[in-house]
């Protein structure tokens, strides 16, 4: 097995919070508060950013210079409480679960419907600017659709315990012909298996205390081969990284009966800027009438910023008294028929798509 580095969190955010199962009083209480970025953000930069040619990709992989953050405060506890109150509502978890071959829980396409303090928490302006800082290029969230991806991963408290057990006091290890400990707590299931994400960026937030955690990291494959492990951010933290462009995944948690993790999905602002989105990962377990409608209106719009930035050009031109650009306008129009090309490839038929099953 490759070797594994291990980044530094921030510093841990002391809580009370209580796993999913007491968080009935929490839910049968919900406050209408509305989100107020000067009361449920806490940003504060993170320690250090790593860069796609700190883990050995080329530096022009993606879109911007990072590969990852480390783990930075966002979300002030209030905000978190909001939080789940909204993902973990009898709404929510009655219409809006999928599962998969990569994860066995996920919540999606819920917070313009079900999820107001979730779906403004994402939008505003301050939280953009925050995500557009880190990542070191302006962004956009993806679309609604993909606003606040809920990961859960669950157990009870003999399983917690059980776990812990075994983690403390480890049997004799036995290794398999390849010389692999079969005891090795990195082969355990993972909550999400490897993959690389559709969308170019993702902000990852906790939801859950992780004050006994042990584990939950997310786990990158670098250029190397070598496998880097960022620790799980705290309650109320996140990590941004170019998960378009890095095969990742997360690793189970032990010493807690829950951990929950919210995902929101950014793409460059800028029309102009290359947009590689892909809908491998996420056609299986989502809604596609919603994410197409969603998927096609965004990239049309690039296209359509793209064709008025062109026909200016175009008519600049000709005003100036200068020759047709022939040999650049055919470029451009090459490039726009690949972009359709790919939103061809991306939208599969409705009948094609395996629920659940990625690749489809």
């Amino acid at each position: 097995m490759a070797a594994a580095d291990v980044l530094t969190p921030s510093a841990a955010h002391a809580s009370s919070w209580g796993p999913y199962q007491h968080v009935g009083s929490i839910i049968a209480k919900p406050t209408k508060e509305a989100f107020d970025p000067k009361k449920h953000l806490n940003f504060a930069p993170p320690a250090k950013v790593h860069t796609m040619a700190d883990i050995g990709l080329p530096k022009d992989t993606g879109v911007s210079a990072l590969a990852v953050s480390e783990p930075f405060p966002l979300f002030t506890p209030e905000a978190v409480m909001r939080m789940r109150e909204e993902v973990l509502s009898d709404a929510v978890m009655d219409n809006c679960q999928y599962s998969s071959n990569l994860a066995q829980a996920q919540l999606r396409g819920y917070a313009d419907k079900y999820a107001p303090f979730v779906y403004d928490a994402w939008k505003h302006p301050e939280t953009l600017r925050i995500v557009s800082k880190v990542a070191g290029i302006d962004l956009a969230v993806q679309f609604d659709f993909e606003i606040g991806h809920i990961n859960l991963s669950f157990k009870t408290e003999e399983q917690r315990q059980r776990e812990l057990r075994a983690y403390h006091n480890p049997p004799m290890p036995k290794t398999t012909g390849s010389g692999a400990d079969d005891n090795d707590q990195d082969a355990a299931p993972p909550i999400v298996g490897w993959h690389k994400d559709s969308y170019p960026f993702v902000c990852v937030v906790m939801l859950s205390d992780c004050t006994n955690m042990i584990g939950g990291e997310t786990a990158l494959r670098t250029g190397t081969g070598e496998i880097l492990k960022i620790r799980s951010p705290q309650m109320g933290h996140a990590i941004i990284l170019q998960g378009r462009y890095i095969e990742h995944q997360a690793l189970r948690a032990l010493g807690a009966t829950e951990r929950i993790t919210m995902v929101t999905s950014y793409r460059p602002r800028q029309p102009h800027v290359r947009d590689d989105t892909v809908l491998t990962t996420v056609r299986p377990i989502s809604d596609l009438g919603e994410l197409y409608h969603q998927f096609a209106k965004y990239r049309l719009e690039m296209l359509e910023e793209r064709v008025r930035a062109q026909l200016r050009e175009l008519v600049d031109a000709r005003a100036a008294g200068r020759r047709v650009p022939t040999r650049r306008l055919k470029a451009f129009f090459v490039e726009q028929q690949r972009f359709l090309e790919h939103m061809d490839r991306e939208m599969v038929q409705d009948e094609e798509v395996v629920k659940g099953v990625m690749g489809h």
